[in-house]
């Protein structure tokens, strides 16, 4: 995991370029509620959790208590700490929590950051709960062609092809001892229009739109720009999967 170096910097563009409003999470809201019925008073690991939206949001949502595991110094210092959620340094591979401390483990946009994804699965296996969830929230191979920076950027799309793929990450978690339950593509709106989006984007915040050439980068802002004005009211809603594995 962090196979980027993150500063202060970085981190907030990061915070502001490519964190969903919750608004736009509906869908994801509702797909968690189900797949996982966290309880008040419950523990969720949020692995990778970044700069925090999804760790404040777990905890609004359900009650829940979120540990947020975290490498990177400059994206903790961001996520806000205070009642209902914990904020550790660690990695997927070596969580820093007890075993059987969890109920749930959130890995939000991370599975391709993990550089040893068996281990981690095996980690996972050790914290968590009998019966607990996994829920792992990524773009993979194959699979994400309603993603809009793909969409926008199709250039991107080659970087994405190097991330595991769901058999990949289901193998893995199989050997672990968890057992796959769901695989689903769910929506979110990542602004109200797509001009929004434009304006928002960060190039140095996403890896993919950072590894592009120049010429891509322009191209694909233009194209966006363009369905902007053609399409005014059009809402920015961007797709990723939802792979849920539990615990045996």
């Amino acid at each position: 995991m962090a196979d980027t170096v993150y500063d202060a910097s970085t981190a907030a563009d990061y915070r502001a370029a490519r964190e969903i409003p919750r608004e736009g999470l509906t869908a994801w809201r509702e797909a968690i509620a189900e797949h996982a019925a966290p309880s008040p008073g419950a523990t969720v690991l949020d692995v990778g959790a970044g700069t925090g939206a999804f760790a404040t949001a777990l905890r609004d949502w359900f009650g829940v208590h979120v540990v947020a595991v975290e490498p990177a110094p400059a994206m903790r210092e961001l996520i806000p700490v205070g009642e209902g959620i914990t904020v550790l340094d660690g990695r997927a591979e070596q969580l820093p929590v007890a075993d059987a401390g969890a109920d749930a483990a959130w890995l939000g946009s991370v599975v391709h950051h993990i550089g040893d994804l068996a281990a981690a699965a095996r980690e996972l296996h050790r914290v968590l709960r009998p019966g607990g969830t996994v829920l792992i929230r990524n773009a993979f191979p194959g699979r994400c062609e309603r993603d809009l920076r793909v969409r926008y950027f199709p250039e991107t799309a080659a970087g994405i092809a190097d991330y595991p793929t769901v058999e990949h990450v289901t193998t893995a978690f199989e050997a672990a001892g968890f057992t796959p339950v769901a695989l689903r593509s769910l929506p979110q709106r990542s602004a109200p229009t797509l001009a929004a989006f434009a304006a928002g984007l960060r190039r140095d915040a996403d890896s993919k739109l950072r590894a592009l050439p120049d010429e891509a980068w322009q191209a694909g802002l233009d194209r966006l720009r363009r369905a902007a004005a053609e399409r005014p009211e059009e809402e920015a809603v961007s797709w990723m999967d939802l792979l849920v594995l539990r615990r045996d």
